[in-house]
């Protein structure tokens, strides 16, 4: 599933080139999760401006509205001057003067949705509960730790549930606990001052490390030039169940936790 890191990667992979594009042409395929929330005609002639991202979501601004794109499951985006017919799992399309915007999605949990204004309801339904975006000034450490001592569920899961820090999806979460020496598994509220300032410092450095690299490339992510992501190759945890630790040398573990693999170090997690 494509994470913050891969949707940070996406939209600087074309923002630059539709920005200031007049929408020419929309083209659905089968439904996807949400319906777009307009016809297609009446974003004919609109638009593109800044393309923007808030937690998993992509912002398109149009002079008159916001589109909002969401991978999904097994989405991505392309962008070129042209492209081949459309396939069985491209189910959305957006002909600019700019370019073609393809959304491919075999599995069709990606969405493409219409809002008028991000202040409209399905817009505030949508991105209203997220919480502070890791790699922006808002999110700030002593916060951070406050927000944790009122959760008792594990650590791991509240980093997933996108509330107090968005975007820390399954990968980045267990690279980011093993990076601040914490265990997947103990409750937020049990964190110290100082634990929750490491992992805070964690979170953003695997963050930023991972758009370096153009995010992971599990099964079939790719930016919207078509580039593969690297930074699976650098994991030092996830995906690695059963090999030795490139620290410590233990074994790393993988357990599960609400239906995602979580993949630590005993030695260098220790609680």
């Amino acid at each position: 599933m494509p994470e913050l890191p891969e949707v940070e990667v996406t939209r600087m992979s074309f923002a630059d080139r539709i920005a200031g594009a007049s929408i020419l042409a929309v083209r659905l395929g089968k439904p996807l999760r949400w319906p777009l929330g307009c016809s297609t005609e009446e974003l004919v002639g609109r638009t593109v401006g800044a393309v923007r991202r808030r937690g998993k979501y992509l912002l398109l601004e149009l002079d008159q509205g916001v589109l909002l794109v969401h991978l999904g499951m097994s989405g991505r985006l392309v962008f070129a001057t042209v492209l081949p017919p459309a396939g069985p799992h491209d189910h959305f399309e957006l002909t600019t003067s700019h370019g073609v915007l393809r959304l491919r999605d075999p599995r069709r949990f990606g969405a493409v949705v219409f809002t008028p204004t991000l202040e409209a309801p399905l817009a505030v339904k949508l991105l209203g509960g997220l919480g502070v975006e890791p790699l922006s000034a808002a999110f700030q450490a002593v916060a951070f730790h406050a927000q944790l001592k009122k959760r008792r569920l594990a650590i791991k899961q509240v980093l997933l549930a996108g509330d107090i820090v968005v975007g820390v999806g399954n990968i980045y979460a267990s690279e980011a606990l093993f990076m601040a020496g914490i265990r997947p598994t103990i409750s937020a509220s049990r964190l110290s001052l100082a634990r929750a300032v490491r992992l805070h410092g964690a979170i953003r450095e695997v963050l930023s490390r991972a758009i370096e690299r153009g995010g992971s490339t599990l099964r079939d992510f790719s930016n919207a030039h078509g580039e593969d992501g690297r930074f699976q190759l650098d994991a030092m945890v996830y995906g690695r169940d059963g090999l030795e630790c490139r620290v410590c040398h233990a074994r790393i573990k993988c357990l599960r936790q609400g239906q995602r693999s979580t993949f630590f170090c005993p030695g260098c997690q220790r609680n």
